[in-house]
């Protein structure tokens, strides 16, 4: 999967999804430190990468503007524990690929995702 990892995600995580296979950039890479949140979509759209985030932002700027894309997998755990992080989103992506293909928000929690295709 082909990511774009929002500031608030760790950059041990990064290292891990990147073990597991996944083509991971993080937002501090790829845009200045004061990018909006628009631009943050506008260059994972262009991009075509997946945004990963603990942000409600992307989800909410998404849905109001009816695109299809980019796909947004908000983190919404009990902990920003890395160990806790790594370990869920190895389990998750590999059920949520499919639906983040086609254009989708994911809202991860600790034992469950819930999938809303786009547009909403």
């Amino acid at each position: 999967m082909r990511l774009l990892a929002d500031a608030h995600i760790s950059a041990r995580t990064v290292q891990f999804l990147r073990s597991q296979g996944h083509d991971v950039v993080p937002v501090s890479e790829s845009l200045p430190p004061n990018a909006t949140d628009g631009k943050i979509l506008a260059s994972a759209r262009q991009d075509n990468r997946v945004i990963l985030t603990q942000d409600l932002d992307f989800s909410e700027l998404l849905a109001l503007s009816g695109a299809s894309r980019p796909s947004v997998i908000s983190l919404r755990l009990s902990s920003s524990k890395i160990e806790l992080v790594n370990s869920v989103l190895a389990k998750v992506l590999p059920q949520i690929a499919s639906d983040v293909e086609k254009g989708a928000i994911v809202s991860v929690g600790d034992r469950t995702a819930r999938v809303r295709l786009l547009p909403i």
